[in-house]
Formats: C-alpha cells, structure tokens, sequence
C-alpha cells in the first residue's frame, strides 16, 4: 500500500521528465496530421498528389482484386494516414499517384470515417479526382442476377426508419418498418435526416457503363446453376440471363445485413417510396449513404467534386431465396456468385480507371457536367431534388408491393 502511494505521489514528477527527455509520448506513435508514413518506395510528387482515379472498396477480397494486375501497380506507393482503418491504413497509389485505392472497412461508420480522414488527411488533393466506389452486394433477383457489374444513380438508405419487431408490429402492417416522422409503412417520412437519398451524376454513370461494357466478364458453373433455379420463378426473370452483364440499378444501404422476401419487399417499397419512385432497388450493401455523405461534405467543404462520383456494385448474393429454400439456408449456404463478382470488380472497373484517365485530357480533367440534380435529398450542393415529393410537411402514401 505504501508503495502503491509513493508511486502515484512520483507519477506527474516522471512524467513531466519523460516529456522533457523524450518528447510526448502520442508525439512518438500518432503521426501528425497530415503527415504520411510511406510504408515502401515514394510516389513521384513533390507535393500533395493529385490523383485521377480514386478506388474505395470496403474489404480484402475487394481490395486485393486491383493488385498484382498488368494495366498499373497500386502498391508502388503505400501511405499511411491517420484516422484510416486499423484494419486497413494505408492508402495504395502508382508510382506517379494518378490511380490510388483506399479499403474503408465494412458498414457506414467506418466507410464515411475512413473517407473523411482521407480528404482531410492533406495528403491528397482531391479536388479533380474521379471517387470509383467499386464493391461486391447482394442483388434483388427481379432486376439482375448473381455475377452482374450494377451502376447505380441512387443510394437510398433504406433501415434508417422506425422498426418493431414483426412479432409486435400491428396487424394491418406489411412490415415492421415505419418512414420515421410516420405512423404507418407507405408514409413518406416526416423526419428528415439528410442521408436517406443521395443522386449521382447520370452523365458520367453512362460514361462508366460503357468503359465497363468492354470488358469480358467472370462467370462460373456453380453460379449459372443457381441462376437457372432462380429463373424458374417467373418473377425473378432476371436470372434467365445466360450470364453476367452490365445493368443500370440502384443500391439500398443497411448496416444490418439482411436476407428474405419480406425485407427485400419492404426495402423495394422503401426505395420507392424515398425516391418517388424514381430508383430501382437493385443492390443491397452496408457503406454507400456513408462514403456519399463524407463526399458531400468535403465537396462543400470545396475539398472535392460530388460530380465526380461512380457508384459500382457487383452481385456477389440474391437477398432473398429462391422457391423450396428458407431465408436462412439462403443467408448461411454456398454463395457461388461470391467469387465471380469480385473478379468482376476488377474486370469492369478496369476498364472505367483506364477510360479515365487515357481521357483526362480529352474531357475529365474539365469533369463530366451532370444535366440533372445530384445531391442528398436537402439539395445541400444547391438546386432542388426531383425525388423529393412536395414538401416534407404533408404526409403522403404509396401503395406497397407484395408478393403473393
């Protein structure tokens, strides 16, 4: 007891010596901010670096994907900044940081931290560079099928809403989930958060769509066996395509990974609904409405361009079963789609870094104009969202879609 006292008596004494000796102790393990750590060789910049390209995945087996590959070395130049990912620190770049990459780590949280730290970390400056989200998702199997390259031009976030559990929800309600500000399913939300929608530029999605329609797409015999089950149901008529394929759709964004016709009927609805139908749910993942925010803030932060955005997603899962399969079998089985969509990330999205930047000169150095609104669904960049229905004072219904 004695000991422990006289101890906690010297502490502030030798820690006050330990600063004058040796410096602050996060002096000595936190980089300052915006000061990189290269991990091996440098890039070719004397200054911040300006890339053309940046690639976001969300985990290894995406991020692995872009490396080792014959059209450009992302690792020649590794950065480590602060506020990324422990799982995951580094920025990878070429040699000359045109094309970079940054892996965010899964879910909203860590997509919008990891790419906050990344425009913030000044290291980079980012203010002409194309952001090329590019992952894997589980697919609804009405619009496309397991091993298909997705472009999004809407990112609804469709869990942020009331929830009951089904179990206690009232009788006369099609699902537990309720727009918040709402008393029922079908009300279009009366509380505003400011990321359930966001809107991409549809010009330069359809530049991406036809790079990427170059590109000789994976596919797998496990995969075109359970493509063909799916097709049985005709409501599921996607499927009965004889391989992947490039398609235009849109992506749901939940935290929580879900599986089952029930959700995947009440999140079309909900897609619907948010959009004034205007988006078809299409792809389900866990990090868009977050990278989207972190990019709508830096850009009004005038750090980044919001019309610089493709949104990428390849259908790796269907999201719900098919006919004589139970939800959890669908959730806990085989996902033989899984590998030929992350090859298909890099096979399509090849294509669109290299349509970039061979046509920086050209036209994307200057930026792909959009001709409609992009933004969140306050109009935060200006303008006004046309998937907005009238104003947020009045309560308004849709009708909901059920399978039967």
């Amino acid at each position: 007891m004695l000991l422990q006292h006289l101890l906690a008596f010297l502490a502030p004494s030798l820690q006050i010596l330990y600063v004058v000796v040796f410096g602050s102790y996060l002096d000595l393990v936190t980089p300052a901010a915006g000061q990189p750590v290269t991990t091996s060789s440098k890039c070719t910049s004397n200054g911040p670096l300006q890339p053309k390209v940046f690639i976001i995945d969300m985990f290894e087996d995406e991020g692995d994907v872009w490396y080792n590959v014959p059209e450009f070395n992302l690792l020649a130049c590794n950065i480590t900044v602060p506020g990324f990912s422990p799982k995951f620190p580094d920025a990878h770049c070429t040699q000359d940081g045109s094309i970079c990459q940054v892996v965010t780590g899964e879910a909203e949280i860590n997509a919008a931290s990891t790419i906050s730290a990344l425009v913030y970390s000044n290291i980079f400056n980012l203010k002409t560079t194309y952001f090329f989200i590019a992952g894997i998702a589980g697919v609804n199997p009405k619009v496309a099928t397991i091993g298909d390259v997705t472009f999004a031009q809407y990112a609804v976030q469709v869990a942020l809403q009331y929830e009951f559990d089904a179990r206690e929800m009232p009788e006369d309600f099609p699902t537990g989930y309720v727009p918040q500000g709402s008393t029922a399913p079908g009300q279009y939300p009366q509380s505003i958060y400011g990321t359930e929608v966001f809107q991409l530029n549809s010009q330069l999605m359809n530049r991406a769509v036809g790079f990427a329609k170059n590109a000789t797409l994976q596919d797998s015999t496990a995969a075109q066996q359970l493509r063909a089950i799916y097709a049985q149901d005709p409501a599921f008529h996607a499927s009965s395509s004889t391989g992947p394929s490039i398609v235009t759709c849109d992506t749901a964004t939940s935290d929580v990974y879900f599986t089952g016709d029930l959700l995947g009927e009440a999140f079309e609805n909900t897609t619907t609904l948010f959009t004034n139908g205007q988006a078809v749910y299409c792809t389900t993942q866990q990090e868009d409405n977050g990278t989207l925010e972190a990019l709508l803030r830096t850009t009004l932060a005038g750090l980044t361009d919001f019309s610089r955005v493709i949104l990428m997603r390849t259908a790796s899962d269907f999201d719900r079963p098919h006919q004589g399969q139970t939800a959890a079998d669908n959730l806990f089985g085989d996902t033989p789609g899984f590998e030929p969509a992350v090859k298909n990330i890099y096979l399509a999205g090849v294509k669109v870094v290299e349509g970039i930047v061979n046509g920086w000169n050209e036209s994307f150095e200057a930026g792909i104009k959009p001709t409609g609104y992009i933004g969140d669904i306050l109009g935060s960049l200006g303008g006004t969202p046309g998937f907005r229905p009238g104003s947020a004072s009045k309560r308004r219904s849709y009708p909901l879609s059920k399978r039967v």
